[in-house]
């Protein structure tokens, strides 16, 4: 796992990585382009005006005709991209199957024939979960079961706590040893302490007691009330995610003896020996007092109790590996969280699968085949001018002091973007691939990335590391890296179209490319200087100035109920808002630049700033189960897609000229009630 101040700053198009198509539509086209110039007019509602719901005015037709497929939890222009790009890599991936040319080729094709291969899965059922189980139950005191956990960051099973490595907040250019909250089967705390998702603990439990009757034990039910009960208090111990993304709260820099008296439920030296990270000087604790809190639970739960939680756990994220029975029964639990009816296609799991474990060394034959040079190329004039527009943005903001601006410019001149794929590519040759072991694949795989991870553990930070592959449809900012990354996998229609009218471009990928270089200077971003080091660069007053702006524009989301009862939480989606808010003035600034001081040309009867803005809002086009929304908001940083488009321009002057929105409209906001903030 990767601790939350390590992990992808921004998950620019979240939703598209999910899920895919349904099995009964026909492949997506390898290339695709959105109406002549860029924009699907006919997917709009005109008869909605552009200030009463602009995200409907672009895409109402489209949501009105739209039907989500049962195998998915929401679809739109990220799952559309998505899509195609499965078929893509299953193309790549079946190709490599069959020929086998090369060592990686073989390893490809072989972890994707082992996963196709259902009929050896269903003769050998549990069987390849019986050594593992068997560890389990010859386990004797807390001691072993809690090197058995450590184990599991290289393999199936689960930890009460999550470590990863990541930059140094004080030193970034050395990697350190995080510590993290973890422990629960369901999304995060609130499933086990609100009402709302009573249904949702019930299936839970119901899913945990198959679970153990599967695997054998004496009184399944009984059991299963223990596990819900342990992990229920583990969820009171927790932080909340809003916690959990505060800087300033989860930076808690301890040595191991630090640690064992902070915490002592149990042996933290041994834990951390059995997990591969011995004789750490410096340990970075997050969640501080909920590590403290589950270490204590740790040490007053029962053993029998702790290593049934284990075997559960086990089971379960060795189920989609096993016979069917497994795998159907952890989907019969897991769809009464997204709200979908079937289970996808087992290609395009498979496709995951290799995508997931042999990331680089699939991406390396996607962007052979799919991602042209002068698509980077363009791509990186693009970046320029953001970062030129942001810039100019900053150095005209009237209410920051000359002493702050020169450290965010400072900052924004030394962030490093990468495009496309990564200057250097991973080695997988140390991975052993057995077409007829798939059990045996996946712990390979796993314990493979967490040596990888560990690799780096005390040595200088390698900031050609990625941390997507190349056929990622996402994009991420890197945060003590001072760093984004922008993966050949976004770069297609709609987001970016080399044949797009211009305005377009900067309206969807210009946007994007915003969003991560803002998030930079969210509300957790701006207390990152430019080395990557957490430091408090800004003056107090500056400070506060900053603050009262994300106060009001974190009140506006709370505002927001995108499903009947449930509301945005705006502090915990405050950084992402502010990215898209940040992102899409940017874009705007950069495409005018990019005119060279000449008028945008006007394309069927729109200039380019409404094209401009039709682009952005095209680019969330999203329709989502209500159960899949609800658990977005509750486990999600980033808002729904609808409220990414409507959030960010009912603060932007510039949208309220081009579509002459004015005082009356649902969303309309007075000048002096629109947020300022970059």
């Amino acid at each position: 796992m990767r601790h939350g101040l390590l992990s992808a700053a921004s998950a620019a198009i979240l939703m598209a990585v999910a899920a895919t198509a349904s099995a009964a539509e026909p492949p997506p086209a390898a290339v695709a382009h959105y109406g002549a110039w860029g924009v699907d007019l006919a997917a709009g509602d005109r008869a909605v005006s552009p200030g009463d719901d602009f995200y409907r005015y672009v895409n109402g037709t489209w949501f009105a005709k739209a039907e989500i497929p049962p195998d998915q939890s929401s679809m739109g222009s990220g799952r559309e991209v998505f899509n195609r790009t499965q078929v893509q890599l299953r193309e790549l991936i079946e190709t490599a199957a069959r020929d086998a040319k090369t060592p990686t080729a073989a390893q490809i094709g072989g972890l994707y024939a082992a996963w196709m291969d259902e009929a050896r899965l269903e003769t050998l059922d549990a069987a390849p979960l019986r050594a593992d189980l068997a560890r389990i139950a010859a386990i004797g005191d807390k001691a072993a079961l809690s090197q058995y956990m450590a184990r599991t960051y290289g393999g199936f099973g689960k930890s009460l706590f999550g470590v990863g490595v990541g930059p140094d907040p004080s030193r970034p250019e050395i990697n350190v040893l995080y510590l993290d909250q973890d422990g629960l089967g369901l999304p995060n705390r609130d499933y086990y302490l609100t009402d709302a998702f009573k249904p949702q603990r019930e299936a839970y439990l119901a899913y945990v007691e198959r679970t153990l009757t599967m695997i054998g034990y004496a009184d399944p039910a009984a059991t299963a009330k223990s596990i819900m009960a342990f992990e229920t208090r583990v969820a009171e111990a927790s932080w909340t995610q809003v916690d959990e993304r505060d800087i300033d709260k989860i930076i808690n820099p301890m040595s191991p003896a630090d640690l064992q008296t902070y915490a002592p439920g149990l042996d933290w030296a041994a834990h951390l020996a059995a997990a591969g990270a011995p004789g750490q000087a410096k340990i970075v604790v997050g969640p501080k007092t909920a590590v403290q809190k589950i270490a204590a639970l740790y040490a007053n739960t029962p053993l029998e109790t702790l290593k049934a939680w284990e075997a559960f756990h086990v089971t379960d994220s060795a189920s989609p590996y096993l016979s069917r029975r497994f795998d159907e029964s952890q989907f019969a639990f897991h769809k009464t969280l997204s709200g979908v009816a079937t289970q996808l296609p087992r290609w395009k799991r498979g496709v995951t699968l290799v995508d997931g474990s042999l990331g680089e060394a699939l991406g390396r034959e996607y962007v052979a085949a799919y991602f042209p040079p002068e698509a980077k190329a363009k791509m990186q004039d693009l970046v320029a001018n953001l970062k030129s527009a942001l810039a100019a943005r900053i150095n005209a903001l009237a209410w920051m002091a000359p002493a702050t601006r020169t450290e965010a410019l400072k900052k924004l001149a030394r962030m490093d973007v990468q495009v496309g794929y990564p200057d250097k590519w991973r080695d997988y040759s140390g991975l052993k691939i057995d077409a007829a072991d798939l059990y045996g694949d996946i712990q390979r795989s796993e314990a493979f990335e967490w040596a990888y991870q560990l690799s780096d553990l005390g040595k200088a930070v390698d900031h050609h590391k990625w941390g997507m592959t190349p056929q990622t449809v996402n994009a991420y900012n890197g945060g003590l890296e001072n760093k984004i990354v922008f993966p050949a996998g976004i770069l297609q229609a709609p987001f970016f179209d080399m044949t797009a009218d211009p305005a377009v471009n900067y309206g969807s990928a210009g946007a994007i490319i915003g969003h991560e270089i803002t998030h930079g200077f969210d509300d957790q971003g701006r207390k990152i200087d430019d080395t990557g080091a957490v430091r408090d660069w800004w003056t107090a007053e500056d400070a506060k100035r900053f603050e009262a702006q994300a106060a009001r524009y974190a009140a506006q989301y709370d505002a927001y109920e995108p499903v009947k009862g449930a509301h945005i939480n705006g502090r915990l989606t405050l950084g992402e808002n502010i990215a898209d808010l940040g992102g899409l003035l940017a874009a705007l600034d950069a495409y005018h630049t990019s005119l060279h001081g000449k008028p945008a040309p006007v394309i069927d009867g729109l200039t380019g700033d409404q094209r401009f803005f039709l682009a952005f809002a095209q680019s969330w086009r999203n329709k989502i189960r209500d159960d899949a929304a609800k658990q977005q908001m509750a486990s999600d940083p980033h808002s729904p897609a609808r409220f990414r488009v409507i959030g960010p321009i009912r603060n932007d002057d510039a949208w309220y000229a081009a579509f002459g929105v004015q005082a009356g409209g649902a969303y309309y906001l007075a000048p002096a009630d629109r947020v300022r903030i970059w």
